[in-house]
C-alpha cells in the first residue's frame, strides 16, 4: 500500500509559481538540493500530473540527450524516466513521453484505489491537480520544498478553503537556504 504525496517547490509566502508563471526561483538547479529531490523521488513509482505540470516535467524525457548533462540532471532524469506517469487532461490528445497514460477526469476514489493497490508511493504534482486531492481528503503526506523567497503573488501552493492538521515527520535544510519539510496529514 502506497502513500499519496503532494510535493513541490513553494515560496515562503505560499506560491508554487510567481505572477509570471515562473518557478525558476525554487532552487531546483542547485546540485545539492536537486540530488536530494532525486533521492526522495525514488520512492515514487507513479507521478500524477495535470497537463501544464506534465508539459513542464516532460523535459526529463530527453534531458539525457543533451551533451554532457551535469550529474544531478542525469540522476533525476533516470529516476523520472523509470516512473509511470498519469496525466489528467481534457485537452491533451496523446502523451509525448514513455510510460505515460492520459485520463480525462480526476476521480478521487479511483486515485485512492490506485494508491492503495501500489507497492510504491505516488506523487501528485502541480497545485491545481493537488487541490482536488487535498480537498477530497485523499492526500497522505505533504512535502513542500520551501524556497527562501517571497514572490508576492501567483499560483498558490495551497487551495483556498482547505483546513489540514499536519504532523511534522522530518525536515532538512540546504546550504542555499531552502528547506524540505515532510508532514503526515492527520485524519
Amino acid at each position: 500500500m502506497g502513500h499519496l504525496v503532494y510535493s513541490m517547490f513553494t515560496s515562503l509566502d505560499g506560491y508554487a509559481s510567481d505572477a509570471s508563471g515562473s518557478s525558476d526561483w525554487g532552487g531546483a538547479l542547485d546540485p545539492e538540493l536537486h540530488d536530494f529531490v532525486s533521492e526522495q523521488s525514488r520512492a515514487f513509482g507513479t507521478y500524477l500530473y495535470g497537463r501544464r505540470m506534465y508539459e513542464t516535467m516532460s523535459f526529463w524525457e530527453t534531458a539525457l540527450e543533451a551533451p554532457d548533462p551535469p550529474p544531478f540532471v542525469r540522476h533525476y532524469a533516470e529516476v523520472w524516466q523509470a516512473a509511470t506517469k498519469v496525466v489528467y487532461s481534457t485537452t491533451l490528445q496523446e502523451p509525448t513521453t514513455a510510460r505515460t497514460t492520459v485520463e480525462r477526469t480526476f476521480d478521487p476514489a479511483a486515485v485512492r484505489a490506485l494508491v492503495d493497490a501500489a507497492d510504491h508511493d505516488v506523487t501528485i504534482d502541480g497545485p491545481t491537480l493537488a487541490a482536488h486531492a487535498l480537498l477530497a481528503g485523499i492526500v497522505d503526506e505533504v512535502q513542500p520544498y520551501l524556497a527562501p523567497v517571497a514572490v508576492g503573488g501567483g499560483l498558490r501552493f495551497w487551495p483556498d478553503g482547505l483546513r489540514l492538521d499536519l504532523e511534522l515527520l522530518e525536515q532538512r535544510t540546504f546550504a542555499n537556504g531552502s528547506a524540505w519539510l515532510r508532514y503526515a496529514v492527520r485524519r
